[in-house]
């Protein structure tokens, strides 16, 4: 499974900047192209290690690349720190960083270390490439697309409570939890670790798009306030909290125990992004998960734009000694048909045009992304439509905060003193 990851940060690599330069220079020892003892291009690529995402895995999908081009070898490295968003600041501080990185967005800071794609005549057909252009430029290239507001739910468990069709505004959403909890079920399954702030924000895109359809850059410019405007969704949570319809002592459960709960058959609905359809399909359990668009305000239209992040994003670091190699391989892993299908399967991402086989619940949330009416990037976001790094996690603890006794107006105050502070 790919990480949500509710938060990017590379904060490091403010400083890390003025360590390394700014220019087109490289980083020590690396003015000529790394070779192996056999005379071939070594191609280093830090990428995301998961359960679903293994050593093994890599490998494995590099392995036709390497044999139709012989003379490249591509080095599969695994992060050092918690992750590729800690690994890559402390590589560029020891002056050792990667050819390719794959799993991170370019921002203002990051791109001034990175390769410019955009006269790369394949980027531009990639997934969400002109969402994601930063200044106009592409730095950051993708496999698919997240689906990120969508709610999977119980078909058992709506049966059972008398719920002929799945909700499509809020207030049908709320008598949806009603009539679950009187069912016996946990309405909406939640929990601690960074799941709490996810899901309210993936919950909100579709609504929050239609009201503010240039929300970061509108909070980014200081026009509206990010918690203000969310409050709304912070006010219906609270009393959430209060129905019972989220379990009062959530915060205590990690992420994969409140899948494995959902997935037991305890909880009527659970929101997450298009991988949970990854871990559904290898998951025993005796009722059908089905899923459905995050509802919508009243009155606004269903389904709204559907929160969209990119599946598998490559980079390649500008000071690589290996340049031709290094767009060789990301040109490859983003449009060769058979290493996309094998990425888009193994992690449950998705790509319009591009036919796989689905499982049942895979083929929903592809006709979801073909109908919604656009894409949307969701808390932190990406390209243009970026808040200050650490915005997913503030928002996270914030949220966090209405299950131990903060008015939802306190936690959106929270948020913008934050937001602020980062100004």
């Amino acid at each position: 499974m790919r990480s949500p990851r509710p938060s990017l940060a590379l904060s490091a690599l403010g400083c890390l900047l003025v360590l390394t330069g700014c220019g087109g220079g490289g980083f020590a020892g690396d003015s000529q192209a790394r070779q192996n003892e056999d005379g071939q291009v070594t191609v280093r690529m830090l990428v995301n290690i998961s359960p679903n995402l293994t050593q093994t895995y890599w490998e494995g999908l590099v392995k036709p690349f390497e044999q139709a081009n012989p003379g490249i070898d591509v080095k599969i490295e695994a992060p050092t720190g918690k992750g590729v968003a800690d690994t890559l600041p402390q590589q560029l501080a020891a002056g050792n960083a990667p050819d390719v990185v794959e799993t991170l967005m370019a921002d203002e800071t990051l791109a001034q270390q990175l390769l410019d794609l955009t006269d790369q005549p394949w980027a531009k057909d990639t997934p969400l490439a002109e969402q994601a252009k930063l200044g106009g430029r592409i730095y950051t290239v993708g496999v698919g697309v997240q689906a990120q507001s969508l709610v999977f739910y119980n078909k058992t468990a709506f049966e059972k409570a008398g719920i002929e069709e799945p909700p499509t505004t809020f207030d049908e959403f709320d008598a949806a939890m009603g009539r679950l909890k009187d069912a016996g079920y946990l309405p909406l399954q939640t929990g601690g670790d960074f799941l709490t702030g996810l899901q309210l924000l993936q919950l909100s895109n579709p609504s929050r798009a239609q009201l503010h359809p240039a929300w970061q850059q509108d909070v980014k410019a200081g026009t509206i306030k990010a918690g203000e405007s969310l409050l709304p969704y912070l006010e219906r949570y609270r009393t959430w909290i209060d129905k019972g319809y989220v379990d009062e002592n959530a915060l205590g459960m990690k992420y994969a125990d409140a899948e494995t709960n959902f997935l037991s058959g305890k909880s009527g609905m659970y929101v997450m992004g298009s991988w949970f359809t990854a871990t559904e399909a290898k998951a025993k359990k005796d009722f059908e998960v089905g899923v459905f668009p995050a509802p919508v305000d009243k009155g606004q239209t269903y389904p709204g734009p559907q929160g969209a992040t990119l599946a598998a994003p490559y980079m390649i670091l500008k000071s690589t000694p290996n340049k031709d190699a290094a767009l060789k391989l990301v040109q490859w892993l983003v449009t060769d048909p058979a290493a996309v299908k094998s990425q888009l399967a193994q992690d449950g991402n998705f790509r319009t045009g591009v036919e796989r086989e689905f499982t049942p619940l895979e083929k929903q949330v592809q006709e979801i992304l073909d109908q919604a009416p656009q894409g949307v990037p969701q808390g932190e976001g990406y390209g243009d439509a970026t808040l200050p790094k650490g915005f997913n996690a503030a928002w996270n603890t914030e949220v966090q905060g209405l299950y131990v006794g903060k008015s939802p107006k306190e936690v959106a105050e929270g948020v913008d003193r934050w937001v602020a502070s980062k100004s």
